[in-house]
């Protein structure tokens, strides 16, 4: 399985695609495809067949996958894009904001 920079639960910004310069929590990250689900960002309308779930059927608006390359993880001091970078302390690996330093939760 690939490592990945991006977590679920992650607040990142959009820095290309339609959706550039807009923030939101990732809701899932798909490694296999190199693509994260993130709030608000990249909404498709999905024609859906009625049935149990929804016995109307129409149109729902839901978010698709965004590729992994085109999100970076807001810094939790500055609030601004940032890197991610790693080190071992006490023998774990830690995610850490490139431009503060500041460990990543």
């Amino acid at each position: 399985m690939k490592k990945l920079h991006i977590k679920k639960g992650d607040t990142v910004y959009v820095n290309a695609g339609n959706d550039k310069g807009k923030t939101g929590k990732v809701l899932t990250v798909l490694p296999a495809k190199d693509r994260v689900i993130v709030e608000g960002v990249n909404v498709i309308s999905k024609h859906t067949k009625p049935n149990s779930k929804q016995p109307q059927g129409g149109i729902i608006k839901q978010e698709a996958g965004i590729h992994i390359s085109n999100v970076q993880l807001i810094d939790p001091q500055s609030g601004k894009p940032t890197r991610v970078g790693y080190k071992f302390e006490d023998g774990k690996k830690i995610r850490f904001a490139k431009k503060s330093g500041e460990e990543i939760k």
